[in-house]
C-alpha cells in the first residue's frame, strides 16, 4: 500500500559524541550533573528525536532544563554530522 509508506530511522547514539556532548552541556549547566542526565533517541512514527533523560528528575524550577537539553542535542547533532 503506498500510502502507508514511511521512513524508518534506526538511530544508534555514538557514546563517544554523547560524551563529549554532554560535557559541553554540563559546562553551560553543571547544576544538572547530579540527576544523571544520558542523550537517548526515541523512534517517532516518522523519525526520531533526541532528548535527556535523567536518572533522577531534575526539580520543575530548574526552568534552564530546556536549554540545557538543547545544548547537548544541538552539540551532539553538530558533531555527529546530523542535520
Amino acid at each position: 500500500m503506498p500510502w502507508l509508506r514511511y521512513s524508518v530511522y534506526v538511530m544508534e547514539i555514538d557514546s563517544q559524541l554523547a560524551e563529549q556532548a554532554m560535557r559541553h552541556g554540563l559546562n553551560r549547566f553543571p547544576e544538572f550533573a547530579d540527576f544523571g542526565p544520558r542523550l537517548v533517541c526515541r523512534q517517532l512514527y516518522q523519525g526520531a528525536a533526541y532528548m535527556l533523560e535523567y536518572r533522577q528528575q531534575p526539580p520543575g524550577e530548574m526552568s534552564d532544563a530546556w536549554d540545557f537539553q538543547n545544548a547537548v542535542v544541538k552539540t551532539y547533532k553538530s558533531l555527529a554530522g546530523i542535520r
